[in-house]
């Protein structure tokens, strides 16, 4: 029993005392990761008309927080995944969640998480 603890415990010592793998290997930098960064880069023009654009009916929003907004449907619609699944969970905080974010979507400040609404009323 004495061994068994002695030797748990060296290991215990030699795993918190080894370092991470992360660092131990340097990062090698090459002309074809910066060509490919340089094809990816956009404009400040081009990314905010991609940010603009969701296409994500805020009437659609709406309504699905009306109709199932308990559930937090409109969360997942909207692409708010977590918010959503936590909102399932908790019946859109018991209503009252849901109706805060009715009256958010009503006045345009629940937005998309990836843009704007492409039709609004």
């Amino acid at each position: 029993m004495k061994k068994s603890i002695t030797i748990l415990s060296f290991l215990f010592a030699f795993l918190l005392c080894t370092p991470s793998a992360e660092a131990s290997f340097p990062v090698k930098k090459n002309k074809e990761n910066k060509e490919l960064v340089a094809k990816n880069s956009v404009d400040k023009d081009d990314a905010s008309a991609t940010v603009a654009y969701s296409g994500k009916s805020q009437i659609a929003a709406l309504l699905l927080c009306w109709f199932v907004g308990i559930i937090g449907i409109h969360r997942f619609y909207l692409g708010y995944t977590w918010q959503g699944v936590v909102q399932l969970l908790t019946l859109g905080g018991l209503g009252i969640w849901t109706l805060i974010d009715f009256i958010r979507i009503i006045i345009g400040d629940l937005q998309p998480k990836n843009g704007s609404y492409t039709s609004t009323f």
